[in-house]
């Protein structure tokens, strides 16, 4: 008969770390991957980039490590009390036996649905070209007008309206107030943006007695993925796309992202920032029209030097009329000379050929007569246009002294001078009154 007191039981002694081994496997095994629900607790980042807190709810806690990895992709600063969801691995941590869930991703509860919603439309509306960069514009460098579609009582309609009084104070604004969360928000927007866009047009804005608005703000603060879901509409996506003028996307902090920003012509990461990439400062297009102004003086002071240079040496080439007839009477010198040359080397050429053109001599006599009567008709014609007389007879006088010595410069003519002025026609007598230096 079977006597359980003489029987010997085995059982198995575990080392402490063998046995948080066995339970983590087991956790493993059984549990992940794993999402968990709770609300953050306890939540620190430390200096080497991984993150620490707990996860807890009404039954119970535990502790979570989301390692730099993973927590680099965070697209938002967790904070104790906010709801989320992770999905990660869980053990033990062995070295105090804790059950400790290994966070691999986090965001905020409900994100998820959610955000496979904004992928879905984002990837039917890219494949539909409507963010595509070729339909893109430009920001027009000084608008006329600008429209902007927000909250009177959000803070961006302060932001905005701060920076844009500080940059471009001329600049006319025209607020088309929307709902901005909430299910009534996309349509909200829709009519605004829509209202905007008939003052684009230059006879409506004419009528409203304003210039037509030239850019689009439609802006908002940040928030969860809920907060800015109305921006994640088709319809209003349609209606961005739409804009006869450029619009920029100023929605939420630069960490959010909505179907709106892919649809404007430019995202900025604030309501702020989409205020000054529409308003350079007017202090910079001043200094920038007051270097014009500069380089357009240079330019016009270096037209004047140049013209002034000009003048002086059309002056100088002039020159006084003394010389200008002295010049004239030695070239009719030397045309004279080279004239009485050429007729005595045709009369000797003409001896020599007298012996043996003795029958064509009259002949010949009579062709060179001509031919010399004709150069020398030439000559008068081209000493004619020398003549001093013509000089004169263009306005100038020469001038000489009782001496009769041409006077070249007003210090040869001290006030009291009498001198005679030769014109064209005549002599005339004057008496320097004062010299005026040139």
């Amino acid at each position: 008969m079977f006597d359980p007191r003489n029987a010997t039981l085995e059982r198995r002694v575990w080392q402490v770390g063998a046995l948080c081994r066995a339970v983590s496997d087991a956790l493993q095994a059984r549990f992940n991957p794993v999402s968990v629900q709770g609300e953050i607790t306890g939540f620190s980042r430390a200096a080497s980039g991984h993150c620490y807190f707990s996860l807890k709810d009404a039954q119970g806690q535990i502790r979570c490590a989301m390692f730099k990895r993973a927590a680099s992709g965070l697209g938002f600063m967790p904070r104790d009390g906010e709801l989320v969801e992770v999905q990660g691995r869980i053990g033990v941590y062995e070295a105090r036996g804790d059950l400790q869930l290994v966070v691999e991703s986090l965001q905020r509860a409900g994100q998820g649905a959610l955000f496979e919603q904004f992928l879905r439309l984002k990837a039917q509306l890219e494949s539909e070209g409507l963010f595509a960069s070729e339909r893109k514009r430009a920001l027009p460098m000084f608008p006329r007008a600008l429209g902007v579609v927000t909250s009177p009582d959000a803070a961006a309609w302060h932001d905005v309206m701060t920076a844009l009084k500080r940059r471009v104070p001329h600049i006319p604004v025209v607020l088309a107030p929307a709902l901005v969360q909430g299910g009534q928000a996309p349509a909200s927007i829709q009519s605004a943006l829509t209202s905007l866009y008939a003052l684009a047009d230059a006879d409506r804005a004419a009528k409203a007695g304003m210039p037509p608005i030239d850019v689009v703000l439609l802006v908002r603060g940040g928030g969860s993925i809920e907060d800015l879901w109305a921006f994640n509409d088709e319809p209003l996506a349609r209606t961005i796309v739409d804009s006869p003028v450029p619009l920029i996307s100023g929605v939420g902090h630069e960490t959010d992202f909505t179907i709106a920003d892919f649809c404007a012509d430019l995202r900025a990461p604030t309501p702020t920032a989409a205020a000054e990439l529409v308003s350079e400062p007017r202090d910079l297009w001043l200094g920038a029209l007051e270097l014009l102004r500069e380089r357009l003086a240079d330019g016009l002071q270096d037209q004047l030097d140049r013209h002034a240079q000009r003048l002086d040496l059309a002056a100088r080439q002039l020159g006084r009329p003394s010389a200008l007839v002295a010049r004239q009477r030695l070239e009719l010198l030397e045309r004279s000379q080279r004239l009485q040359q050429a007729v005595q080397a045709q009369i000797h050429r003409g001896d020599k050929r007298l012996e043996r053109l003795g029958e064509a001599l009259p002949r010949s006599l009579a062709h060179s007569v001509e031919r010399l009567s004709q150069r020398w008709m030439r000559a008068q014609t081209r000493l004619e246009l020398l003549n001093p007389q013509h000089v004169l007879a263009r306005g100038y006088a020469l001038l000489t002294d009782d001496t009769g010595a041409t006077i070249t410069s007003v210090e040869q003519a001290p006030p009291g001078s009498a001198l005679r002025a030769t014109v064209a026609d005549g002599a005339l007598d004057v008496v320097v009154t004062a010299p005026r230096l040139l």
